[in-house]
């Protein structure tokens, strides 16, 4: 049982998970989400949400596995990141070519992003145009 120092409202479970606050009400009813039902409300232990998010600890032990429909994906590693207000800018350098993706700063912060991180870019698109120098 946890302390009452430790315990923590929906709303702050939400913020330190960076998830919206009905998506961890939602996984606290399936169980998915260590919580205690207080009459109407969810209260959560800091100390155990903090584990299960721990840095070692990997995405697929804690989300299970990741699949995804996108086939063309680059395996690199962030050269830099830029956060400016909203958004983000990450660099990732694949061999010796560099991609650059804009994404939000709050998904840069939920992936926990650093330079040097070994991640993938992923291209989901329609059309895939070729050239050639002639």
């Amino acid at each position: 049982m946890p302390v009452m120092d430790d315990l923590i409202t929906a709303a702050e479970a939400a913020k330190l998970l960076h998830l919206h606050v009905k998506r961890v009400q939602h996984l606290a009813r399936e169980g998915k989400l260590p919580a205690t039902r207080f009459g109407h409300k969810w209260l959560f232990s800091r100390s155990r949400l903090l584990a299960s998010r721990a840095p070692g600890a990997r995405d697929d032990e804690q989300m299970g596995s990741l699949e995804i429909s996108a086939r063309n994906r680059l395996r690199g590693r962030i050269s830099a990141i830029v956060a400016d207000g909203v958004m983000a800018e990450v660099r990732v350098r694949v061999g010796d070519q560099e991609i650059v993706s804009i994404i939000t700063r709050s998904s840069a912060e939920r992936l926990r992003l650093s330079v040097g991180d070994e991640v993938y870019a992923v291209m989901k698109s329609t059309e895939v145009m070729i050239a050639r120098a002639g």
